[in-house]
């Protein structure tokens, strides 16, 4: 939770520090508000919540001999775990339109669910830390979720690769290809280039229906090498009929031409084959990934203007960035970046010698503790050893001792437990020496 924490801070100070509210939502939402959201793939994935009491008693015993199991949970089920936290905050904001600020920019740190296989870097329940604005359409937004995603990793020292990429310009891409009506598919496929290789990409883009001289002619645009300049010239020559395609071209150049001015210590690039794919991106998508420790995407998010509309508040513009703490943290202990002594909570510990010297410790503890100084008393009147084992093991850098001489002449005993040196200090001394 130490380590846990570091990241929630370090993510929450950023978020402050961009002028982001934080609010909370319930860990269940209605199946209505959670459906067809995520695309078919995510709504496989969504955990489901059995009706209160009798959840049976609406099914017929032809739908229960029929076992179908979509239907019966249709029928069963009403709600669900939230899948993440960017739906059940656009229903947030439909549903107190009146009492918000627009724009609205909101950070959210809570637990999501995934029905999914756990492995590496794959959960069941894990954390996202989520920053949106709300009722904004200017790109200025995505030029800032991308310097609070420096900045945070800046700090925690992880080196990342920051991806962006437009849904505009897939729209384009499907376009030119022949295929509009397919985007879903296409988006959903492209995504898991790099997870199952192009051969298999195209094997799932031909089952999903594409034909096989539209999926030659996506090889290319998949293959645009150079840097993110080359690739929207390429793209400019390849997209030039499609309006969309072309207007989505723009943004990426503007918001290119803007990030080169800031001077961010990560890596950012254009990836054309960055899908991300969740139905509800409409613009810029962006995607992290670690230099330096494989476990996938700890980091996305993207435009998306009109997800409120799905809640009866069309034409409201979002854009949003989500940090995947569990995965963050994975990577952070596998490359050893925490801070030194970061599970150290106490300051210092009083070691018990008995009743009569309590009863002089508790006053002191009670000082210490009264102006922030974390402080234990050791709880037993035991061993000397198994106390400064307990002191060690926790790693409590100070150790006070307070036995009949030091009371007597009314002294402190410190231990400084990280060099190996004692003192002999007065109580006033003792005391100043923490609460200076």
């Amino acid at each position: 939770m130490a380590r846990r924490n570091y990241i929630f801070s370090t993510i929450r100070d950023v978020f402050s520090k961009y002028g982001f509210q934080q609010i909370e939502t319930p860990a269940q939402e209605t199946l209505q508000t959670l459906l067809g959201k995520y695309g078919e793939e995510g709504d496989k994935l969504l955990f489901r919540i059995l009706n209160s009491g009798d959840y049976l008693a609406k099914t017929s015993q032809e739908d229960l001999n029929e076992r179908n199991s979509l239907r019966l949970s249709n029928q069963i089920c009403e709600k669900g775990l939230r899948y993440d936290l960017t739906v059940p905050f656009a229903r947030y904001v439909v549903m107190h339109r009146e009492e918000i600020q627009i724009p609205f920019k909101r950070y959210q740190i809570q637990p999501v669910w995934r029905a999914d296989r756990p492995q590496k870097g794959r959960y069941r329940e894990f954390y996202q830390c989520d920053a949106d604005i709300v009722g904004s359409d200017t790109l200025l937004n995505e030029i800032e979720l991308i310097q609070i995603a420096d900045d945070v990793f800046s700090r925690l020292k992880l080196n990342v690769d920051i991806k962006l990429n437009n849904r505009k310009i897939l729209t384009g891409i499907a376009e030119y290809i022949g295929e509009a009506e397919h985007i879903v598919d296409i988006t959903v496929a492209i995504d898991k280039l790099d997870k199952i290789g192009i051969d298999n990409v195209n094997q799932e883009l031909q089952d999903r229906g594409l034909s096989t001289s539209s999926i030659e002619k996506l090889q290319p645009i998949l293959g645009l090498t150079g840097d993110t300049d080359a690739k929207l010239d390429n793209l400019s020559l390849i997209l030039k009929d499609s309006e969309i395609g072309m207007l989505g071209i723009s943004e990426m150049r503007y918001i290119f031409s803007m990030v080169k001015k800031l001077n961010l210590v990560n890596r950012i690039e254009l990836d054309l084959t960055l899908a991300r794919g969740l139905n509800y991106y409409t613009g810029t998508i962006i995607e992290i990934k670690s230099l330096d420790y494989s476990i996938g995407s700890i980091s996305g998010g993207g435009r998306y203007d009109n997800l409120t509309g799905i809640f009866g508040m069309p034409g409201l513009s979002g854009v949003g960035i989500s940090f995947g703490a569990d995965r963050i943290y994975d990577a952070l202990d596998g490359l050893g970046l925490y801070p030194e002594n970061l599970d150290v909570t106490t300051k210092v510990i009083f070691l018990n010698f008995g009743e009569n010297e309590i009863s002089h410790i508790m006053p002191l503890a009670w000082q210490l503790r009264k102006n922030g100084v974390a402080t234990e008393i050791y709880p037993e009147s035991t061993k000397i050893k198994k106390q400064m084992s307990y002191a060690n093991t926790k790693g409590i850098p100070f150790v006070a001792i307070i036995g009949e001489n030091e009371i007597k002449d009314n002294n402190v005993t410190l231990k400084n437990m990280l060099d190996g040196t004692q003192s002999l200090l007065s109580t006033t001394e003792f005391l100043n020496y923490f609460l200076e």
